[in-house]
């Protein structure tokens, strides 16, 4: 069944890892073999692993932070260079499309026509020939540099913007940090209702959260979120966070990072024995259960978001097996619709109720 991933960190991994996304997983595992850096010789995407997984639409991120003390890659001094990473990230992307690799989609217009595309492929994985379509999310928006620069990205095509990602931004508080929308942040999300943009949810703290929906009017999903109830953490979407993306009409990603699935699990020492894909599943349905309705309930993956198999469900060997999904759901008394939607319809439709119409000609 066609699938729609609504998080997945191409350029990041092109870019930081120099890896080549036109290989399956297992050929760039190859390549990485003897490496011993976390989530090296394990990846799990690859653009022909896209296709054998049936997706042909997702969410693809730009990613730059700003940390002058921090050690990761992802970590940069100023916005400026920060700026520039992620717009390297978009040439990345830019030219995969000049090979007729990928497809921007910015418009319900260009998201109907990729879709219709998509709809006249035969069932089962995509030819190989078959463009990845994709809409632009930046995750933390640290390269903005400021509140106004928003609009360059916008022409750029970027349409999904989150706020912060580990720690503080310049505009808001993320995962393992506390604090509400600074006053830059507060700038940017008035600029972001005006553009028409999209607030993804994800990473952002107690605070920053109820905080942006209260100022944010414009359209909120969140790409790649789990839920507390299950994993105990602040990476975590609570009930109370869950029923208020509802109410706005929100998507929510469910995630594949183990951290994510099983409670107490350590970074850097837990193993996934005890974790499997049916844990995903877990959290679409608690979706499901708190807002009463399948609608809001989608896929986020974040696979090879900074990890690899290592910190996989045990039965994930690459994005294709995401395609366990259906049967898993099938399982539990989800009908048919339900579970087109959870696939992909219900990403469809809120970018197509909240993407742009194409300018008059």
């Amino acid at each position: 069944m066609q699938l729609v991933d609504a998080h997945l960190d191409l350029a990041m991994n092109a870019l930081v890892l120099n890896r080549d996304l036109t290989k399956r997983a297992h050929d760039t595992r190859a390549d990485e073999a003897g490496m011993t850096e976390k989530g090296r010789a394990a990846g799990t995407v690859g653009l022909p692993d896209l296709r054998q997984a049936e997706i042909g639409l997702c969410l693809a991120t730009v990613l730059a932070r700003v940390n002058p003390e921090g050690t990761s890659p992802l970590d940069f001094r100023t916005h400026e260079i920060a700026h520039a990473h992620a717009q390297g990230e978009l040439a990345l992307y830019r030219e995969l499309e000049r090979q007729g690799r990928m497809r921007m989609v910015t418009s319900r217009e260009g998201l109907t026509r990729h879709v219709e595309m998509l709809s006249g492929l035969p069932g089962g994985p995509l030819p190989d020939d078959t463009p990845l379509g994709y809409v632009l999310l930046m995750e933390g928006a640290d390269p903005i540099v400021a509140p106004d620069r928003v609009e360059g990205w916008w022409r750029d095509g970027l349409r999904v913007v989150g706020l912060a990602h580990y720690g503080s931004s310049a505009y808001a508080f993320g995962t393992d940090s506390a604090g509400p929308l600074t006053e830059k942040g507060r700038a940017l999300v008035a600029e972001m209702d005006r553009l028409g943009m999209i607030l993804d949810a994800s990473h952002l703290t107690d605070e920053s959260f109820h905080d942006a929906l209260d100022r944010f009017h414009g359209p909120v999903l969140s790409s790649h979120s789990n839920c507390r109830a299950l994993v105990p953490g602040d990476r975590q979407l609570d009930d109370e966070m869950i029923k208020r993306l509802a109410e706005r009409g929100a998507v929510i990603g469910a995630v594949c990072d183990a951290w994510m699935l099983e409670p107490g699990w350590v970074r850097g020492e837990s193993t996934p024995e005890n974790v499997t894909v049916a844990n995903v599943v877990d959290h679409i349905d608690h979706v499901c259960q708190v807002t009463g309705t399948s609608r809001h309930a989608a896929i986020g993956s974040d696979l090879d978001g900074g990890y690899g198999t290592e910190q996989t469900p045990k039965d994930l060997d690459t994005i294709a097996d995401l395609q366990q999904i259906p049967e898993l759901l099938i399982a539990r008394d989800y009908s048919d619709d339900d579970i087109a939607g959870i696939m992909h319809g219900n990403w469809i439709r809120f970018l197509g109720d909240h993407l742009p119409s194409e300018p008059q000609a």
